[in-house]
């Protein structure tokens, strides 16, 4: 028979963001996520939860969570988080990418990444560092459940939105590549594209032959490359620690 909780998310699943976790329910929560359904297989551990990491959000979730069997959360959710929670988030409450030319911040641009956890995890870098926004290009969704997870909920704290190259704002744009000038004597620009190509073949012809400057990051000699979540997070350290 089918409870009163899996009917509420099967009507919220069309145009729902899955955040698997509380971690990634506790995010989308902070940072705007409309939230119209959020699950726990145990609602006073995950109040308790609630109230040792992130206090602000008590009255929220004893609002919101209904508890629910751990076989029914199984048939819900592809693979549930140890925390037991997870939840539906609007897509339409996630913040707009900036496709002008406002934004001070640097944009990131994932040239046709393939693998969704490091989508994820440069999502979660990018909202840390407080890009302007995430863009990615080719087939793999940025929006994927697994890439949400990978990102802890924090897709709701950036702009994260998937395109074609030929779409990407007309800013200053800086591409990683092996080529390129080392990147600890490259002054990155405010506002600048910063793009990285994929974990296998690197940056497409089309995107590499757009860009302004090609920067490499440092590496030792005989080291093939680093994972794109690290190259992504060096290039962002470089910028947050530039001089006022």
């Amino acid at each position: 028979m089918t409870t009163t909780a899996e009917t509420e998310w099967a009507r919220h699943t069309a145009g729902g963001v899955l955040l698997d976790g509380f971690h990634a329910l506790k995010h989308a929560l902070r940072f705007g996520a409309r939230v119209p359904v959020a699950l726990a297989t145990d609602r006073e551990a995950a109040l308790a939860l609630t109230g040792r990491l992130a206090p602000d959000l008590t009255a929220a979730l004893d609002g919101l969570l209904r508890e629910v069997p751990a076989g029914t959360l199984r048939t819900l959710v592809p693979r549930p988080h140890p925390t037991g929670v997870a939840a539906l988030a609007r897509r339409d409450s996630a913040p707009r990418m900036p496709w002008g030319n406002a934004a001070d911040a640097p944009l990131v641009v994932l040239d046709n990444p393939r693998n969704l956890g490091n989508v994820g995890a440069v999502v979660r870098l990018a909202a840390g560092a407080g890009v302007a926004g995430v863009l990615t290009t080719g087939d793999a969704d940025p929006w994927h459940h697994a890439a949400v997870r990978a990102g802890a909920g924090l897709h709701f704290a950036v702009p994260v939105e998937r395109c074609r190259s030929e779409q990407l704002p007309r800013r200053p744009l800086f591409a990683f590549d092996p080529e390129g000038e080392d990147l600890r004597r490259v002054e990155l620009p405010a506002g600048a594209l910063l793009a990285f190509g994929s974990e296998r073949h690197g940056l497409t012809e089309e995107l590499r032959a757009r860009a302004d400057h090609l920067v490499a990051l440092p590496m030792r000699p005989q080291v093939s490359s680093y994972n794109l979540a690290t190259s992504v997070a060096m290039a962002l350290y470089h910028w947050m620690a530039r001089p006022e």
